[in-house]
């Protein structure tokens, strides 16, 4: 817990510090246990349902570790006009990769995009997007 307790120092002077901190928790660990629910809770002056709230609110943070890497693929109407649909469609369910769907990631003219971790991958078409799912697989097992 020392490191969490460095991660919620680093935001200490920011205003608004609880999303920046649960990021930078969720990136460190993976997931926002309780535990840090709780430590975060007591060092901004807030309830614990109120750092449950946005822990449970946004879909980027977990409160229990997953295990499998993370695929965001854009499904907003660029993308979809670029065929995202059928990409998605021809992703087939893999048990070390979790595909999410996100409503754009900025990057409408060169879609369809994904992101793998703080990469972005545009252009993609089904042997990218597979070659990229078959990418995040082999990290996970490594």
């Amino acid at each position: 817990m020392e490191r969490l307790k460095e991660i919620i120092a680093a935001h200490a002077g920011q205003e608004g510090p609880l999303l920046p901190i649960l990021h930078d928790v969720q990136a460190e660990y993976g997931h926002v246990s309780e535990e840090a629910v709780r430590m975060i809770a007591a060092a901004l002056n807030l309830s614990r349902a109120e750092v449950h709230g946005v822990v449970s609110f946004y879909h980027d943070f977990r409160d229990e570790p997953d295990g499998r890497a993370v695929l965001k693929l854009c499904r907003a109407e660029a993308c979809q006009a670029r065929g995202v649909e059928a990409l998605a469609q021809g992703i087939a369910e893999h048990p070390r990769v979790k595909v999410e769907t996100v409503y754009c990631l900025g990057l409408c003219s060169v879609g369809p995009n994904a992101l793998a971790g703080a990469k972005v991958h545009a252009r993609l078409d089904a042997a990218k997007l597979a070659a990229l799912v078959d990418a995040l697989a082999a990290e996970v097992a490594a």
